[in-house]
């Protein structure tokens, strides 16, 4: 299990999946999405808090809404990253004020979260380490844990001065040219390896390796008892597994995974045994290679089932920067920045009524 100063655990509150679309915003309307993402989210802190504004985000249906109030393609892959990095940029010009940070972003920004997320802890006060540790294994759980074919290359960490946060990540799948897109908030669950979803959405199910399913809890715990054994042992199995006519799905799932690789990482796991699943997931080195043999060895050598069961619950259809469902009216979009922009700088006065207006009419 984590140590005694494991970080808060987190929950991924689900996925979505969009074509993979290509080129970036055009500059007149990514600094309007800014100005627009920073407005809606000092609204709905001034109103609810910091941590609503993390609920939200972690919600795929508001996340995808929220990318169409600020103009962008409905069915973009490209939605992701540009809301992401709006509201980077649109929370960084406010410093504390928001209460909310944003770290990472797509491709290398991506890889420089730790250091982002020090760099916030030193100016903040804060101890950073419970933030990189929860940015790493969600995206850990993502790429190797939950093995659905999409490759991890944008990832978001928003996070409050008290230690909250949620992760907006998103894998691409070239093949297919979708993207697929992973939700995450602290607050709701204590594993970060055992059924993590609240909701999981995607317009299509594949074939998949899922150990953090609840019915792979066997594989995931034979696989942290495997990890302490004698690396050959278990690369012999390996190579025996390769040479046996099995079902389809383990012909899928073996077919680029190299016994003399996997041995590399199996000696480092035997010298240092992790804990538990969660302890090996973390290692550095291990990836969804060694996941996927340790979990291979556990239920076709063992009998410890692992879960091929693709964590999809809901399907719907993505619903604005290419015309579609209409083009940006920038007058009106504009309006609507500065609408807000005044209705929280009112609020902040104590003059609460063009918020409390806007509450009406959202009732009504």
């Amino acid at each position: 299990m984590p140590s005694a100063s494991a970080p808060r655990p987190g929950t991924r509150t689900g996925t979505a999946d969009s074509p993979l679309h290509y080129g970036a915003a055009p500059r007149w309307l990514f600094d309007r999405m800014t100005r627009l993402a920073r407005q809606v989210t000092l609204a709905v802190v001034d109103e609810y808090g910091p941590q609503e504004m993390l609920l939200r985000l972690s919600d795929p249906f508001w996340f995808q809404a929220f990318g169409c109030v600020l103009g962008f393609d409905w069915h973009s892959s490209g939605l992701t990253t540009t809301v992401c990095g709006a509201l980077k940029e649109g929370l960084r010009v406010l410093g504390s004020d928001a209460g909310l940070f944003v770290a990472g972003g797509k491709g290398k920004t991506s890889r420089r979260t730790p250091d982002e997320l020090a760099d916030y802890g030193q100016r903040l006060g804060l101890d950073a380490a419970p933030l990189i540790y929860s940015s790493r294994m969600s995206a850990k759980v993502d790429s190797a844990a939950l093995q659905d074919g999409y490759e991890i290359y944008h990832h978001s960490f928003v996070f409050t001065g008290d230690g909250h946060w949620c992760v907006i990540q998103q894998g691409m799948n070239t093949a297919a040219r979708y993207a697929r897109r992973y939700h995450w908030l602290s607050s709701e669950l204590g594993d970060f390896v055992c059924e993590p979803h609240k909701a999981v959405c995607s317009d299509a199910r594949g074939e998949v390796l899922n150990m953090v399913a609840l019915e792979a809890d066997p594989a995931r715990r034979l696989s942290a008892e495997l990890s302490h054994q004698q690396p050959d042992r278990t690369t012999h199995q390996l190579e025996r597994l390769q040479s046996l006519d099995l079902p389809r799905r383990h012909h899928v799932l073996l077919e680029d995974v190299s016994p003399r690789h996997v041995q590399k990482i199996l000696l480092k796991t035997y010298e240092e045994r992790p804990a538990d699943f969660e302890a090996l997931l973390g290692m550095q080195g291990v990836g969804a290679k060694t996941i996927r043999a340790l979990a291979l060895v556990s239920e076709l050598v063992y009998g410890a089932n692992a879960s091929f069961r693709d964590p999809v619950r809901y399907s719907f259809a993505h619903g604005g920067k290419d015309g579609h469902p209409y083009p940006v009216d920038r007058e009106t979009y504009d309006r609507s920045v500065e609408l807000l922009r005044k209705a929280v700088q009112r609020a902040k006065l104590g003059q609460r009524d063009k918020l409390e207006a806007l509450k009406r009419l959202a009732a009504a």
